[in-house]
């Protein structure tokens, strides 16, 4: 996977490929969208006839007896006319400042919505692979830039359009030399810009992904801070963020040369164009092929040009920033969701808890290297394994395809004779609890991290599921008891109070199967004991499945898995295995007499 990443971030997709991927997100606000190029066309025709009254004043101006035709009557209309005109500007651009930048903000959270439920669809292994500030970077900054893309893109290139249109229309019946010169400027200025569209490009997006970079890093020191302050090691974690830092800054100082360049190119031909008017004008005048109210004209329209070519200029910074956080975008929603439910797939009712592991072989995604192999066991409903053995050895890996977070890549698993693979996964997981080492508590109240293992149950359920899991005590001694703020992965807790609220959690769940990853193997003696006996409480009448490395814990067990890089070497009770004399009871007597 962390392979496929880093392709799709080296690789720059097409802008016409973008373009026809993101178009159907207007589908939803298309009269909006299209309401919104009306009022730009509007705009556009009010640019454009300022030139063409200014020609008429001038060309009866200058005709002889030319002061009798500017009747004050002539003037006032054209006057009122003209101003009609700019007050139907100003509404149409209120429209596309207020209603138009709304429908780019509906649309940034239309993709931030669907970016999120996809992301909630990925397996581990993309999670795995790929840094959460970078995540974080493509959700929230990279589709700031969509608001403005998707509002406006299609109002620049439309008055744009509009205005480069109208105004050769206009002036090809005044002059076709003059004009064609004038013109003849327009593709040369594509062509450079179209040089210089890869260039921002890239920048730009070496620029957001240095930013998830950036943000992956601050997380990783902030959530780190206590190993960093106990090793005194704040220098080296200013010296990577300060690398980072400069690294942006580089990248910024390149784009910003970039536009620099392509700025100082469009000003030479902003110059290139008046010269030809100027100069080619003053000549045709001279030879009595242009007059005097038109020449005025073609500078007025040169105006106009100029300062649409201008805007779009000016765009091209925001079009390739927002072209960059659609491909960013579509980076992720590229990734493949690997768990999907089957098409027939059918809900997980009245779970008995036996499962069945069938010729079960697994390798993780880019490593050939085999996990498990041909493994076949089987457990009854209510019947408590143990899996020791060293590590890597797969113990964890088998019990993350119980519930599905990976897919095995040969054999199948069955609950109650049925195909994992067969059943949604919701269903799944809700018949399955998980008590681990790391336990992660949610930025919020004690209440809010119970509830979170059954959404919608009663407070009463709650407060009933912490005292079945031998939380109710401390709870009530925190300052505000339920309603106490755990604090950010619950660091205001200890690890044995947060692995009782865990517990709490799986309590209120009441999971008939139950998976133990090392659930006391990072707490005190004390803190153990106490975890030890909720989760003895929790266990009783669940099929459960328990990793421990202190094997003094799983000595209660009905069977005990010993698995190594061979497989399940042994299998048996605790008695047994030990009277067997084999590697169950050589780790047993290591970690006994180590103890």
């Amino acid at each position: 996977m962390k392979q496929t990443t880093e392709q799709s971030n080296s690789e720059t997709m097409k802008t016409s490929v973008l373009i026809r991927r993101f178009l159907p997100y207007y589908k939803k606000y298309w009269k909006t969208l299209l309401f919104d190029l009306m009022c730009a066309s509007l705009t556009s025709v009010c640019d454009l006839v300022l030139p063409m009254i200014v020609r008429a004043i001038t060309g009866k101006a200058v005709a002889p007896g030319g002061a009798a035709l500017l009747t004050p009557s002539y003037v006032i209309r054209i006057g009122v006319i003209y101003l009609i005109l700019r007050v139907v500007d100003a509404l149409a651009n209120y429209y596309m400042q207020s209603v138009g930048h709304i429908m780019g903000s509906k649309l940034e959270t239309d993709m931030r919505t669907e970016l999120f439920h996809h992301l909630q669809q990925l397996s581990f292994s993309y999670f795995s692979s790929t840094k959460v500030g970078q995540i974080m970077s493509r959700i929230t900054s990279d589709l700031f830039e969509v608001t403005e893309f998707c509002h406006h893109c299609p109002e620049e290139f439309l008055i744009a359009g509009v205005k480069i249109l109208v105004s050769f229309i206009l002036l090809i019946r005044m002059n076709v030399p003059l004009t064609l010169m004038m013109f003849a400027v327009l593709p040369v200025m594509v062509y450079v810009s179209r040089r210089y569209n890869r260039k921002f490009r890239d920048t730009f997006k070496a620029r957001n992904r240095q930013v998830g970079e950036i943000n992956a890093q601050v997380e990783d020191s902030l959530l780190g801070i206590r190993v960093v302050k106990s090793f005194a090691n704040e220098e080296i974690e200013e010296h990577k963020f300060d690398e980072g830092n400069q690294e942006f800054l580089r990248i910024k100082a390149k784009s910003y040369r970039y536009m620099a360049e392509f700025g100082t190119c469009t000003r030479v031909f902003d110059g290139l164009m008046y010269i030809i008017i100027v100069v080619a004008g003053a000549l045709y005048i001279h030879a009595g092929t242009l007059s005097v109210a038109d020449f005025t004209a073609y500078l007025l329209f040169a105006q106009v040009l100029l300062a649409a070519i201008r805007r779009i200029v000016e765009f091209v910074e925001q079009f390739q920033r927002g072209m960059t956080g659609i491909e960013r975008f579509f980076e992720i929603m590229d990734a493949p969701a690997e768990i999907r439910d089957d098409d027939h797939a059918k809900d997980l009712k009245d779970v008995q808890g036996r499962v069945t592991f069938e010729n079960v072989g697994f390798h993780y995604q880019g490593d050939e290297a085999e996990v498990l192999h041909h493994l076949n066991l089987s457990v009854e409903p209510g019947q408590s394994i143990a899996l020791v053995g060293p590590s890597g050895s797969g113990k964890t890996t088998l019990c993350n395809l119980i519930p599905r977070f990976y897919d095995v890549t040969e054999g199948r698993i069955l609950i109650d004779g049925k195909d994992i693979k067969s059943l949604t996964q919701k269903s799944l997981r809700m018949a399955i609890g998980m008590v681990q080492q790391d336990v992660y508590l949610f930025s919020g109240s004690v209440m809010d991290n119970i509830l979170y293992g059954k959404p919608g149950a009663t407070r009463e359920e709650a407060v009933e599921a912490a005292r079945m899991a031998g939380a109710h005590e401390f709870i009530e001694s925190l300052p505000d008891g339920y309603d106490t703020y755990v604090g950010e992965r619950g660091v205001r807790l200890s690890g044995g109070q947060k692995q009782r609220i865990s517990i709490a959690r799986v309590f209120l769940k009441n999971p008939p199967i139950l998976i133990l990853d090392e659930a006391t193997s990072a707490l005190d003696n004390e803190s153990e004991q106490v975890v030890q006996q909720s989760l003895e409480k929790l266990a009783k009448g669940r099929t459960v499945f328990t990793i421990a490395h202190r094997l003094t814990t799983i000595r209660g067990a009905d069977v005990i898995w010993v698995l190594t890089e061979k497989g399940v070497e042994e299998m048996g009770s605790h008695s047994q295995l030990m009277e067997k004399g084999g590697i169950y009871a050589k780790l047993y007597t290591l970690y006994t007499t180590d103890a």
